[in-house]
């Protein structure tokens, strides 16, 4: 027999709500997290709902707004901007112009509990070829807003759309634009087979790398199967295996790689002529192992609770990465054997996905088991009281999150 209690959390649902500084209006919407399937994007579904005889004549304006900043705060010389704000949609709300042809579960449950008299649902749609929310870690001695690609809602009340309100019956939410791996995990395993042969020597030295999957959750292990067969004159003195995060800004055009796990083994070494060599090797990229480093390339926003590495970017079939705007993100395990001083090194890099299980697929439960080594930030006593405050309503089985603790991530 199921606990009455377990079927109360299957049926509860989560809202995350704002309320104006003024307290005025409040925004409810049923998530944070949009997610990009390629060939659509979740909307953005909520309910604003407004005190009796607030607005006196005015209206409620809602925007969505990416800000894309590829560049530095303190490198803005000569009126040279390096962030570009957009403006994707904005509509008025309140009194609606357009009623919102069907409403999801969330919104006719708000509009129930609200009343139709003071609750009035929008739903906005992320343009296509919209970029992910990327943010790159700065340095210690970075100042200003961090690199990357942010999404925000904004409700504010004015006379008129152009004229922005003021603060005080202002609200601005802090979302994500995401993308989950495919429902079912590839079979193909990527490999690399490369050599190298030597000046003034007969021979070669060959490599040959295979993962055990295509696509990896974060946190889990990448695991590389080597193997290195000598046929040339030279020795393998050790070897080097890394995961490399990949990072274009197409914007400026510019491309950089990042170390995000390495290791180094003298094991087996020297694999000396005629001699060969099969060993796995086991690397886990971790945000938390890359805290302190900057330019690293991360899922969002720097203040949540969880932190991952930034996914890998999917690009629709017929397209790429040129075709895309944003930040690029993209993952290989780059192997090195060091051949000694006249040598040099063997490399090649083997290609790989690095993301989040799509819930619609099995290896979502077991992804959300916690796992050792996810960052998470320090939370002080002052930080706590914005720590996810929740409040109940039995009759809808509505479950109320503040955005409160996004309030404090922006000042």
């Amino acid at each position: 027999m199921i606990p009455l209690l377990f079927l109360y959390f299957i049926a509860t649902l989560k809202v995350f709500k704002k309320t104006t500084p003024n307290g005025k209006v409040t925004i409810y919407v049923s998530k944070r997290d949009f997610i990009d399937h390629l060939d659509s994007v979740d909307p953005i579904d909520g309910v604003i709902v407004v005190e009796n005889d607030y607005l006196q004549g005015r209206k409620v304006f809602g925007m969505v707004s990416t800000t894309y900043r590829y560049g530095r705060d303190e490198d803005e010389v000569m009126g040279v901007k390096f962030s570009k704000e957009m403006v994707l949609v904005c509509n008025q709300i309140v009194p609606p112009i357009k009623e919102v042809a069907e409403l999801t579960p969330i919104q006719k449950k708000l509009v129930k509990k609200f009343g139709s008299s003071n609750a009035f649902p929008f739903l906005f749609y992320f343009p296509p070829n919209s970029p992910s929310s990327v943010t790159l870690q700065p340095g210690d001695d970075d100042s200003g807003k961090p690199l990357g690609v942010e999404y925000s809602i904004r409700t504010f009340v004015s006379d008129r759309e152009e004229d922005r309100g003021n603060q005080r019956s202002s609200i601005v939410l802090a979302i994500k634009k995401l993308q989950y791996a495919p429902s079912t995990r590839s079979q193909r395993l990527p490999s690399s087979l490369i050599s190298k042969g030597f000046t003034f020597s007969h021979g070669k030295i060959s490599l040959e790398v295979t993962l055990d999957r295509e696509i990896y959750y974060h946190g889990e292990k990448v695991i590389a199967t080597l193997v290195i067969s000598n046929s040339s004159r030279k020795s393998v003195k050790n070897i080097k295996v890394y995961v490399v995060q990949h990072t274009e800004i197409t914007m400026v055009n510019a491309q950089f790689s990042k170390f995000v796990a390495s290791l180094e083994t003298r094991e087996g070494c020297p694999i000396t002529p005629g001699a060969a060599f099969t060993k796995q090797f086991f690397l886990v990229p971790l945000a938390s192992s890359n805290k302190d480093r900057r330019g690293i390339a991360l899922d969002g926003h720097l203040k949540d609770d969880d932190v991952n590495l930034a996914s890998s970017t999917l690009i629709s079939e017929g397209k790429g990465p040129s075709d895309q705007t944003g930040i690029v993100i993209s993952y290989s395990v780059r192997v090195k054997l060091n051949c000694g001083t006249l040598g040099g090194e063997l490399v090649t890099d083997v290609p790989f996905k690095l993301m989040h299980p799509n819930p619609s697929s099995e290896d979502w439960t077991a992804s959300k088991q916690p796992q050792k080594g996810v960052l998470k930030k320090t939370k002080s006593s002052d930080r706590m009281k914005y720590q996810k405050s929740f409040g109940d309503d039995d009759e809808d089985n509505i479950v109320f999150e503040d955005f409160a603790r996004l309030r404090l991530a922006d000042e």
